[in-house]
């Protein structure tokens, strides 16, 4: 454990909150042996489902945490989303990249929550060195240079004081520790009120349903409607003006508002809850040893289903630079940099979305119309189809390359590896850390930086494409061109990838590739 410290109530960590992003940030931090303390109000998972989607880079981390086998029985593909215009025609589609897939994994994918939340919470409760209390809400925190003091209160009352170095808020949205240090969020202008009903559909309703995900763009009512896994189907409505919220959700009028669609004998209504779909940013993501994520740090529209995606992006961020930090292998100002990168993230991808809630929600009829043409005429007068994986960005500043570096901040694929055992996925050989990888068609010499990528914690692997058997003896070879493929089109022969997967130089020659490892070295401090 990281944290000599005799006192048992001071942690390396406190995590505040035990939902997704809380459980996954607890997880991270015991995998890497710091001793963490979470905390959550509720002594049990909430037992409907909330968020919906997942993709391939969040599927990616709870692989490399070793999760990914015992949640995959509650995933399923998310299928394309057809978006229909104001007079019911096709206008759109949302679909993922074909395969081969880029991270290896389905793109686009719906999840119930509670059984995944539930192996989250599991695998975090697994490790010796994290401690879990349920039922513990905190009203107290205070912080300085040395480290953060908390006062815990239980269900019966007790309050207990703890410490630690670190502090991550991932407390929700009405985010206790937001308030309490005072950290503001920023508005990105999008307000409207939403009824999400979710329905746990019989055989004889699914034959009634769409048999792809759908958006009605319709000004009357704008409505989504998503494929979830099984038999679970969601209906996300817009409410109109003069509609009571706490009204709609009572059943006999979420029955009328599904009446297009399925009778209550179709199915059992699972969950009704009316929301106001923010956009949402905290201004600062970090005040000295306190760090906030998920929830607390920023809401957005659920248009393409990002919202635990993000929380997760910023955990697998934040924790790897929390443990150099803690570890003394970097410097405190490498930790300036998760705010920096993902608060620009989630700003460029919730403009992306606000624009697509703001298409979906036209009210007026002859806009509508007019978008409705607009679309289309961008398509050359078909359906446009354009991937999710497009919406998402890349990192664009914070600990990466020059911005003339072909691919940084971009993911990094993960190409299926030819093994005689089996075809393993790349994370499975090389790990999760720093990784240095190595096109084998090129010149470079990776034993003349090898030396210089040990010294600073990198491993390194070379990749051949398949056919190339020969090539280079002690290469790994691709079972499709995937990374080939990747490295031609971005113009180069190595990249420097992240424990979080994103692309934080590439370089073209040895020359580059040195010069690439001197700069890295130099920023991790």
């Amino acid at each position: 454990m990281t944290n000599d410290k005799a006192n048992s109530d001071h942690y390396t960590v406190l995590v505040v909150g035990f939902g997704p992003a809380g459980a996954v940030a607890a997880g991270l931090l015991g995998k890497l042996g710091h001793r963490t303390l979470v905390i959550d109000r509720l002594a049990d998972i909430y037992d409907k489902p909330r968020a919906i989607a997942l993709d391939h880079e969040i599927l990616r981390h709870l692989d490399n945490m070793g999760i990914a086998e015992e949640v995959m029985p509650h995933v399923a593909p998310f299928t394309a989303s057809q978006h229909f215009g104001a007079r019911g025609q096709l206008i759109r589609r949302i679909d993922m990249v074909p395969a081969p897939y880029p991270l290896g994994y389905t793109p686009s994918m719906v999840f119930t929550q509670p059984p995944v939340e539930a192996a989250m919470r599991r695998h975090a409760e697994g490790l010796d060195c994290v401690d879990v209390d349920l039922g513990v809400e905190l009203i107290g925190l205070t912080h300085d240079a040395d480290g953060v003091s908390a006062e815990l209160k239980s269900a019966d009352g007790r309050v207990r004081s703890v410490t630690a170095d670190y502090l991550v808020g991932c407390d929700g949205a009405s985010s206790t520790v937001r308030q309490i240090v005072g950290i503001r969020l920023e508005d990105l202008i999008f307000d409207e009120p939403w009824l999400v009903i979710d329905v746990k559909v019989n055989d004889a309703g699914l034959a009634k349903l769409p048999q792809t995900s759908a958006q009605f763009c319709d000004p009357s009512r704008p409505t989504s409607f998503v494929m979830g896994p099984k038999n679970h189907r969601r209906w996300e409505i817009m409410l109109l003006p003069g509609e009571n919220p706490r009204e709609m959700e009572k059943p006999e009028n979420v029955w009328a508002l599904l009446s297009p669609w399925l009778t209550p004998e179709d199915g059992s209504l699972w969950r009704a809850a009316a929301y106001r779909f923010h956009a949402l940013v905290a201004e600062k993501w970090r005040d000295g040893r306190v760090f906030i994520a998920g929830d607390a740090a920023h809401q957005q529209p659920p248009f393409i289903g990002q919202g635990m995606c993000q929380g997760l992006r910023d955990v697998t961020n934040l924790v790897w630079k929390l443990d150099r930090v803690i570890n003394g292998t970097s410097s405190d100002a490498l930790l300036d940099t998760y705010g920096v990168e993902r608060k620009r993230h989630v700003i460029e991808l919730t403009g992306k979305i606000k624009a697509i809630g703001e298409m979906i929600c036209i009210r007026d009829p002859a806009e509508a119309d007019a978008r409705d043409a607009r679309i289309l005429a961008e398509g050359g007068g078909t359906p446009p189809t354009i991937t999710r994986q497009e919406i998402v960005p890349p990192l664009h500043e914070g600990l990466l390359a020059n911005a003339a570096c072909p691919a940084r901040g971009t993911l990094f694929p993960q190409p299926e590896i030819r093994q005689a055992e089996g075809d393993q996925l790349l994370d499975k050989l090389t790990g999760a850390g720093w990784r240095l990888i190595v096109d084998g068609r090129s010149d470079i010499e990776v034993q003349d930086v090898s030396a210089s990528a040990a010294e600073i914690g990198i491993s390194v692997a070379t990749i051949v494409p398949p056919g190339s058997d020969g090539m280079s003896p002690d290469a790994l070879t691709e079972k499709d061109d995937v990374l080939a493929r990747w490295f031609d089109r971005n113009e180069t022969r190595a990249a420097l990838v992240r424990p979080d997967h994103y692309v934080f130089a590439t370089a073209r020659t040895q020359a580059e590739l040195a010069a690439e490892l001197g700069e890295l070295k130099r920023k991790l401090g």
